[in-house]
């Protein structure tokens, strides 16, 4: 029997939006796993910390500067981590907003700049990994989703509907590439504990009303995240394609 092969160790990976929060978390672990990892984000200074954390710990990193929401700025950065690194075998699309808005009161400028990075900047990071992975003969794509992407979310109208599309490209990309050793797939975590979410999360009403909702009754933390996309962009993942992984705790099943 051929046993389950989680190991990244010759592999390299890209995290988008890793300067902070799930990105930062999901860099470190696919160090951990054996990756060399390209680290990318708006926030240079908060990378370079990243970097310094991950060599600490004997993995092998590489800050980049990347907003998603220049296109020409992606295919350069996406060419760069090739050049420098020599490959690219794993991309994570982490990079992304959040808003919390009354659909009423949502202007067009809000909508504009939330798509632009969780949709438009999404896709082109794809695509651009993609080129590179299909001359390859081998890639993985991992798509950060959301629970709000398969169920609705009040005062998350554009954020849902951003969470939705993200699906809708992994599914249609998954058919277009995975014959040609390219999977893609989507991470969809619940309420997920961060330096970004700890100030809601750690007001007692709000977080009694968000475990209320989760079956397993906790939120969720970014080594739970950091473990899915593991999967994915590991050999045990390699029959997986154009699947939305729930890490939910149990959200969507009700």
């Amino acid at each position: 029997m051929e046993y389950p092969n989680f190991s990244l160790t010759d592999q390299v990976a890209l995290v988008t939006g890793a300067s902070r929060g799930i990105g930062f978390g999901v860099a470190r672990a696919l160090a951990h796993a054996g990756a060399t990892v390209a680290v990318a984000a708006r926030a240079t200074d908060e990378l370079h910390t990243l970097v310094e954390e991950i060599q600490r710990e004997g993995g092998t990193a590489v800050a980049f500067p990347l907003d998603v929401r220049d296109n020409a700025q992606i295919r350069a950065t996406i060419e760069a981590v090739q050049t420098t690194l020599g490959r690219l075998d794993i991309l994570v699309n982490n990079a992304g907003l959040g808003a919390n808005h009354p659909a009423l009161d949502v202007t067009e400028a809000d909508w504009d700049e939330m798509m632009a990075v969780n949709l438009k900047g999404l896709f082109f990071c794809c695509q651009a990994a993609g080129r590179i992975m299909l001359q390859q003969g081998h890639g993985r794509i991992i798509n950060m989703s959301s629970q709000a992407s398969v169920v609705g979310i009040r005062d998350h109208a554009v954020y849902c509907a951003s969470k939705g599309g993200v699906n809708q490209l992994t599914r249609v990309l998954a058919l277009e590439w995975s014959a040609q050793g390219v999977t893609v797939n989507a991470v969809a975590p619940t309420f997920i504990y961060t330096p970004g979410t700890a100030e809601r999360l750690d007001t007692p009403s709000y977080y009694q009303g968000v475990v209320e909702r989760l079956p397993i009754g906790r939120v969720g933390t970014i080594t739970d995240v950091a473990a899915a996309v593991i999967y994915l962009a590991s050999p045990a993942g390699a029959l997986v394609t154009g699947t939305v992984l729930m890490v939910d705790g149990g959200w969507t099943a009700q």
